[in-house]
This record gives structure tokens, sequence and C-alpha cells, in this order.
């Protein structure tokens, strides 16, 4: 009889603070960012260094100071075994969610017992490019091939959202709505001390270039003037519904989680604190780029054997409102359970490491209502996304 695969656990799981373009961490190289980080991890977690098969963390946007290998540039910079090797991957907006999931399916596969997976983005230091130009990418990013597949016209994220709220016929009054609620859930769970645990000691500068010690997310307006976010004027065309204030910030940061062979790591002394029990990715149309979440969350429920009636919690990556608000229509999931603590458009998004926080995220406020799954998915430029569910354990 063959031997059960080995079980995909998370033993720990830790971010930074997230900073505002050009704000507390401008100063911060990204592969610093990212060393900070997983030396915190290895550190909190107790994993025996040597034990570590591999690095794998995501990256958005690479170029500049992200061209080079990241992941293994961090492991050098947080003191790690020299021996310790690093790939640096990318999945636009879901680059950490996905390092998680290729390092739990090289676990599943028994070729690693331990790897760090994260993301990073330093979205202060690095060149934005054409990625909300409306008029962009064109041939810079997808060459005369795709582009003739789709008669010329495979459009930006800023105008591909414009296209799903059409399309989909969402309310700029319900878009407002569901970002001050993101505001008002982020500094409830800010003030109330729930991401207190996941955060890495860190330090950044003020506005007039002090130091200061990094204590929470920068991003977030405890209060958040509905007529003012009502006035805001649209950014990717004159009639659209899609405001700075409905929208991600472009921000900095870092996550990672310590990813292991359950087996493996009760042997090693350590307690797993989540099993990872489905992941998928999965692509849809690349001009209407963010709706391939429910193809993706779909597929990753019926991978778990389980329904969406069995999710105590759930994580829907606000790129833009529309896009939960599209997930909560397709499956009826009540506000209750969706993006608790507030999200992206509070938080920001950092768009290497957004998958990775916001996995940390979830594991702890499910450790926190004693809860047993949590599913997240993330949209992804050119039509992808992945979707992950995990078991508090």
């Amino acid at each position: 009889m063959n031997a059960p695969a080995p079980q995909a656990v998370i033993v720990d799981a830790v971010r930074t603070p997230v900073g505002k373009r050009g704000g507390a961490l401008r100063e911060h190289h990204p592969v610093d960012l990212m060393a900070t980080t997983i030396g915190h991890l290895v550190e909190r977690s107790g994993v025996d260094q040597e034990l570590l098969d591999d690095a794998i963390v995501g990256v958005g946007l690479q170029r500049g100071e992200q061209t080079g290998n990241v992941a293994r540039n961090a492991v050098l910079g947080a003191g790690l075994p020299v021996a310790l090797p690093g790939t640096t991957i990318d999945r636009q907006c879901g680059s950490g969610q996905q390092a998680v999931q290729f390092a739990a399916q090289a676990v599943r596969a028994g070729d690693y017992r331990f790897a760090l997976a994260g993301g990073v983005e330093s979205m202060s230091r690095t060149d934005l490019g054409p990625l909300f130009d409306p008029a962009g990418p064109q041939g810079e990013w997808y060459g005369t091939q795709a582009l003739a597949r789709f008669d010329g016209d495979l459009p930006s994220q800023g105008r591909s959202i414009d296209l799903v709220v059409k399309e989909y016929g969402f309310t700029r009054e319900e878009m407002d709505a569901f970002a001050i609620r993101s505001h008002h859930r982020a500094a409830a769970a800010t003030e109330a001390g729930r991401f207190t645990h996941d955060l890495v000691p860190l330090n950044g500068l003020t506005k007039d270039g002090a130091e200061v010690a990094l204590t929470a997310d920068e991003g977030i307006r405890p209060s958040v003037d509905p007529a003012k976010v009502a006035s805001l004027a649209p950014v990717f065309s004159p009639d659209g519904k899609v405001t700075a204030g409905n929208s991600s910030q472009i921000s900095d940061g870092a996550a990672a989680l310590l990813i292991a062979d359950r087996d493996a790591a009760e042997s090693a002394g350590l307690r797993p604190r989540a099993r990872i029990v489905a992941s998928v990715a999965r692509a849809a149309d690349p001009v209407l780029q963010f709706t391939a979440i429910l193809p993706a969350s779909h597929l990753a429920l019926a991978k778990a054997g389980l329904t969406i009636g069995d999710m105590d919690l759930i994580e829907v990556n606000e790129a833009f409102a529309p896009v939960p608000l599209l997930f909560q229509r397709e499956f009826g999931v009540s506000d209750d359970i969706l993006n608790v603590n507030g999200g992206s458009i509070a938080i920001g998004h950092p768009i290497g490491s957004t998958g990775a926080r916001l996995l940390t995220g979830l594991v702890s406020e499910l450790e926190r209502r004693d809860a047993r799954y949590g599913l997240l998915t993330i949209c992804e430029g050119g039509g992808m996304a992945n979707a992950t569910i995990i078991e508090r354990l």
C-alpha cells in the first residue's frame, strides 16, 4: 500500500507593516525588506536553518532593484545558510500566494520538508510602468501574436476594471461604500491589536526623515468622509466609476510563511498553525482581467470537497472594490465573513507581497475566532487568479 502524501502546513507567518508609496518604507531596498521578514520568521518559528530546502519569493514588478533574484539575495541578506537556494517568481498580484502554493506542492511531492515562501514589493522604489495607464500596455507587454488574437486590444488593468464595472453593472455608490467599510474594518482591527502578532519589528522614516518604529499599516484612515470619497474623480476614464478611493493603495511591504511537511515539522518540535487543503491557479478573459477569481474559487472548493458554506472566513483581494463585490455576488457570502479586517483598499497592495500578507492574516483570524476553514483568492494581471483553502490546526 502506498504511503499517504505528506500534508503541507503553515508553521508560522509574518508580515511587515505596509507603507504608503513614498512613505515610511521608502528607503528600504526591497531585498532588505524581504531579508528582514524571512529572518524574523525563521527566528520566531524556531526552525533549524539547516533544515530549510528553498526560499520562493513573489515579486510583481521585476525591474530596477527588483530585477535580480530577490529570493536568493534576501536569503544572503538574512544571514541564512549560503547553501539555501532561492527563486523569484511572478504571478502578478498573486505572486506571494503562488510562492506559498509552489512550496506546498513541493512538500506534498516529497521534494521539500521545509521552505520559506512569500513576497515583496517596493512600489516606492520601482517604476510602475504602464500598469494603470488606460492607453497601455499594448505591444510593450504582449507582443504581436497575443495582440492579434484579441483584435489588437489587450488593455491595461486600469481600462480593464472600467470594463468589468460596466459589464457587471456595479454602481459608484456600492463601490464607495465597500471602500469606506474597508478602512473602518482595518482601523478597528488595528485598534484591537489583531495585526500585532503578525508584524515584523521594523523601523521607518517620518516625512521629515526621522527614524521611527513602525507598529501599524500606514495607509489606513480611521475616519473617512463619505462626501469626500463620493467627490473623487474617476481615474481611468472620464465617465468611469473607479476612483483612487475605491482602489487599492500603491504601497511597500513584505510577507513570508514557513511551509513544511506536517510530520517533519512535528518531529522537529514545531507546532503547525494551519493545513493547506487545496490550492489552484486559473485564468479567464484577459480583457476582463478580474473575473478569474470565480472559476479559481469554484475549483478550489471542488478539489477540497467543500462548499462555500463551509468557509468560516473569506479573503478576496481588494485590487478594486468591484472584485470582492463580484465574488460576493457570485457566491452570496455574508459581509460578516468577507474581508473582516479590511483589505488592500485600506491597508495597501504591495503587489508581490499581498498574497502572503493575506494568508498571514487569514491564519491569525481563524485562530482568533477558533474557526476552521478560510479561503483566499486574488485577481491577477492578464486575467489570472489563485485560490487557496486552509484549515486551522
